[in-house]
């Protein structure tokens, strides 16, 4: 998984004016895997430099600069070192929103630069869309490493059991497969090495699934996260729909929510994080969800932790909304702890 910052070299990403090891704050300007040059930011937390880092994926329409990011970045400083970063299509980031598909890209690039930076233990946390993602993102490893144990050749019948990585993204999505055969999950009824059932994944999943061990998460915190595509059960998220899937409700989140959105549908529709909420384990998991949110009701979290089965934690906040805005420092201060409870921080 290729993450290098403007004007840097391929050994590494290095943000101008911070060394490999430095705890200074940095801006940079990371690479994903498909080109797309994505805006970050670096804050060192009050630790040794080797310490863990909390990586922080934002909300759709958001970004790095945006103050409910920033807030939470402060926050979180007081305990860790914080990268922010911006999605494609957003803030100061290339290349245009996907919502969710290849936004994994951008969180890989994120995390293999907060490794570059000396940081071991990496922490996940998104919210929303971000949230979607993270899950996403760590699903997709899992799911690499079951496969890798239970099934090394790709789905049969298929080029003598391989076939060829279609589109153009080089690097780690040429090792892919175009079609990824899917091992069933450690906690399904059947046994891990039961026959794998062919899943055509979206580009972005394959290049994820098929990255190195440096775009890794240690431990995945999701805040207000959808479980399931095509959500439209809410007013907010007809509203939502509308932004992204017409001529006009993209003009209207390009000039007014600095967003840019990528017309057209999936093709193929990424795995949800439902999908992928099986294979995140043993990497801690807590979903964190609100009973008053306008955007996904109570449904959501739920059935996210009926995916991840006994692995994952839920919890419902009374009286909380929706995501960044929702989430006051009382309640980062508390996901911290958790973090330290459940292993996040372990090596620091």
């Amino acid at each position: 998984m290729s993450a290098t910052a403007a004007g840097s070299g391929r050994g590494g990403p290095a943000a101008a004016g911070a060394g490999a090891r430095s705890a200074r704050r940095a801006r940079a300007r990371l690479r994903a895997a498909d080109g797309v040059r994505i805006d970050a930011a670096y804050e060192p937390g009050p630790g040794p430099v080797g310490g863990p880092v909390v990586v922080l994926a934002h909300g759709f329409t958001g970004d790095l600069d945006r103050p409910q990011v920033r807030r939470a970045a402060h926050v979180l400083a007081r305990h860790a070192a914080v990268v922010t970063f911006s999605f494609r299509g957003h803030g100061r980031s290339g290349g245009r929103s996907t919502v969710g598909d290849s936004e994994v890209l951008d969180l890989a690039a994120a995390v293999t630069w907060a490794r570059s930076l000396g940081h071991s233990r990496v922490i996940t946390l998104g919210f929303s869309m971000g949230g979607s993602v993270v899950l996403r993102h760590a699903g997709l490893h899992g799911l690499a490493r079951l496969r890798a144990r239970t099934t090394p050749e790709a789905a049969p019948g298929t080029n003598g059991g391989r076939t060829e990585a279609r589109g153009g993204t080089q690097g780690a999505e040429s090792a892919a497969a175009a079609v990824f055969a899917i091992p069933a999950a450690p906690s399904a009824a059947s046994a891990p090495s039961a026959p794998a059932v062919p899943v055509p994944l979206s580009e972005a999943d394959r290049v994820v699934a098929a990255g190195s061990r440096a775009d890794r998460t240690d431990l995945v915190i999701a805040v207000s996260s959808p479980a399931r595509w095509y959500y439209r059960g809410t007013a907010p998220m007809r509203r939502l729909h509308w932004l992204v899937t017409g001529r006009l409700g993209r003009t209207v989140g390009r000039l007014g929510f600095r967003t840019r959105i990528r017309p057209g549908d999936w093709d193929p529709v990424p795995l949800s994080p439902t999908a992928l909420a099986p294979y995140i384990a043993p990497v801690p998991l807590l979903l964190v969800h609100g009973d008053r949110d306008p955007y996904f009701p109570l449904d959501h979290p739920r059935a996210l932790q009926r995916a991840a089965g006994t692995h994952g934690e839920l919890w419902i906040e009374r009286g909380m909304g929706h995501a960044e805005n929702a989430t006051d420092e009382a309640l980062l201060g508390r996901l911290w702890r958790w973090a330290e409870r459940t292993g996040g921080t372990a090596g620091a």
